[in-house]
């Protein structure tokens, strides 16, 4: 049974409190304007990496300066600018300035390869393209090269190293930045004369909330990735909920330390923080000792993590040397987890939350509130704000409109409504057709039922496998090995539990007669795709023993089955959950 001061608490998330207490929120950079306003002196950013602090006011004056230079160079609302960089305060600061014109921010996986990277960008026409050069872990300058030559729609390269390593047809973020200031820098007098600062006073004050802030790339039912298209409204009242939901003002310091294409670390570690005026301790990228080091170093009083993080941080020698006391708040998402699971997390801090992530709904749902009931968390995701209705249903009907409710306790789709429901799959309105129906309701693609607990999981109805908390959709992993077309007749890519990554993939493939397929070449072939997906173990079935199903497609139940199989058989020699 629910607890009376959580059902309180999200009660009280109503739409008509976000129509009134909220309303100078209602715009993503608008939380960044009130509070360079209201506390300008105030920390809104802890860059580790770096151990620069930038205040709200500096966070505020940068994004425009840098808004001011994207005016210049031709941006206007309603344009896609693609970023391929990890979470710099830099790279945070050129997405908000991206919102403050109504130019749609795409943040892309760093992992991605040059092919995965381009048919990203093609998705959305994307008008800019922000990128690394050589680093000491990959030369992302090659990536770039094959986007210029692939995608001519892309106007404007803008490249994070200094000058003098940039190429010669791309913009250095460090001849951007400086562009940006003397832009900024015209007195305020002058700014009436400026053609720039009026053409920015037009765009700025033309952004509505249902407007377009940001593409997520999620994998949906057809398979490869689409972009979903979340508005400022869909954003900021998750970010009222997912305050409310766990307190977080009263933890206002946040560990970001997510892959900032994720939705998790965009609306809910960063844009929730910002919108809370809290402080955010960002990571470039996600490294289990860094996270401890930042966590000990600023004194972060909440985060949230995928299992999978956790269990590398755990799994450090040395893990019990840092001090996490001043952690209050730590929650998960995105893979269900056992008891033991969370006892440990409780011996991280005092209360642990959890509840259903969506990318099409812009981050969080569902709520357990912060709480240390172990039996809470293993079995349920929580409850529904009101301002975001949960509903249990039968499958959409064929002309769209959404299937009848099923009582509570019996199975069905979990589906939601309100302002939080995503605005559209980029340029694909038939994909976004057969996930929200013409009366509004998102289907998930997940099964559950309602309990006097809250909600919980009964499977995916979707074939997605999370390894490290990353969605990846079989036809991603089976399209790329499908390339070896003279040695492999079929394959299919299905998840199996990890103890570490919680899951991994595992790949069936069939060989043709005569063919050889080796590990080493299998392993080979895996580097031309990003890492996440590669497969942690490879099955190799002889000619003729694939499973297919009766309409001779792949039977994934019959896979899922193998699969579990081979697990049980690698663990006993000693093997996969490494």
């Amino acid at each position: 049974m629910i607890d009376p001061e959580l059902r309180s608490q999200l009660e009280s998330c109503t739409l008509r409190r976000y129509e009134t207490e909220f309303a100078d929120r209602h715009l993503v950079h608008g939380a960044v304007e009130k509070w360079s306003r209201e506390r300008p002196d105030q920390v809104a950013i802890h860059e580790f990496d770096t151990r620069r602090d930038y205040t709200y006011r500096q966070f505020d004056d940068s994004s425009t300066a840098y808004a001011l230079k994207l005016i210049e160079l031709g941006f206007r609302p309603g344009d896609f600018f693609a970023t391929l960089l990890p979470l710099l305060a830099q790279h945070i600061m050129l997405e908000y300035a991206c919102f403050k014109i109504g130019v749609i921010h795409a943040p892309l996986d760093l992992r991605l390869k040059a092919p995965e990277v381009i048919r990203s960008l093609k998705l959305i026409d994307a008008k800019g393209f922000a990128f690394l050069g050589k680093t000491p872990v990959a030369d992302f300058s090659e990536v770039a090269r094959s986007v210029r030559a692939e995608c001519a729609f892309v106007e404007h390269f803008i490249q994070f190293s200094p000058a003098a390593e940039t190429m010669d047809w791309a913009l250095s973020f460090e001849t951007f930045m400086g562009d940006a200031r003397k832009l900024a820098g015209v007195p305020a007098g002058d700014r009436s004369k400026s053609t720039v600062w009026q053409d920015y006073g037009r765009a700025h004050s033309s952004i509505e909330p249902t407007d377009g802030a940001q593409v997520i790339y999620t994998t949906g039912s057809t398979g490869l990735p689409k972009p979903a298209l979340l508005s400022h409204r869909n954003i900021t009242a998750q970010n009222m909920c997912l305050q409310e939901g766990f307190k977080l003002s009263e933890h206002p310091r946040m560990l970001a330390n997510l892959p900032p294409s994720h939705v998790g670390c965009q609306a809910e570690q960063l844009m929730t923080t910002f919108f809370s005026g809290g402080a955010a301790v960002i990571l470039h990228v996600f490294d289990a000792e860094k996270s401890l080091q930042a966590i000990q170093d600023y004194k972060v009083e909440s985060f949230g993590q995928i299992p999978a993080m956790f269990n590398m941080q755990w799994r450090l020698p040395n893990y019990a040397d840092y001090d996490l006391s001043s952690l209050k708040l730590v929650m998960f998402g995105g893979q269900q987890v056992t008891a033991p699971f969370i006892e440990k997390l409780k011996t991280v801090a005092p209360l642990v939350g959890t509840g259903l992530g969506l990318t099409e709904m812009a981050g969080f749902v569902t709520y357990t509130g912060a709480t240390d009931n172990v039996d809470n968390l293993v079995d349920s995701v929580g409850w529904a704000m009101p301002i975001t209705p949960l509903s249990i249903r039968k499958p959409m009907n064929a002309d769209g409109s959404a299937g009848d409710e099923v009582p509570d306790g019996e199975t069905g789709e979990i589906c939601f409504s309100g302002p939080q429901v995503f605005i559209g799959y980029v340029n694909n309105p038939e994909a976004y057709r057969k996930t929200v129906t013409t009366d509004g309701i998102c289907y998930t693609g997940d099964l559950g039922y309602m309990s006097d607990r809250g909600l919980i999981f009964s499977g995916r109805s979707k074939l997605v496998i999370k390894p490290k908390g990353y969605q990846i959709h079989p036809a991603q992993v089976e399209q790329h090995f499908a390339g070896l077309k003279d040695q492999v007749a079929a394959c299919g890519a299905v998840g199996a539990p990890h103890d570490v990554f919680v899951e991994g993939v595992m790949l069936f493939l069939e060989r043709k007669p005569d063919a050889v397929l080796s590990r080493a070449q299998l392993e080979t072939h895996a580097k031309g795709i990003a890492g996440y997906m590669r497969p942690s173990h490879y099955v190799v079935l002889e000619p003729g023993t694939f499973p297919l199903n009766r309409i001779a497609k792949t039977d994934y139940v019959k896979l899922g089955e193998l699969a579990r199989a081979e697990v049980e058989k690698l663990r006993t020699a000693g093997g996969w959950d490494r």
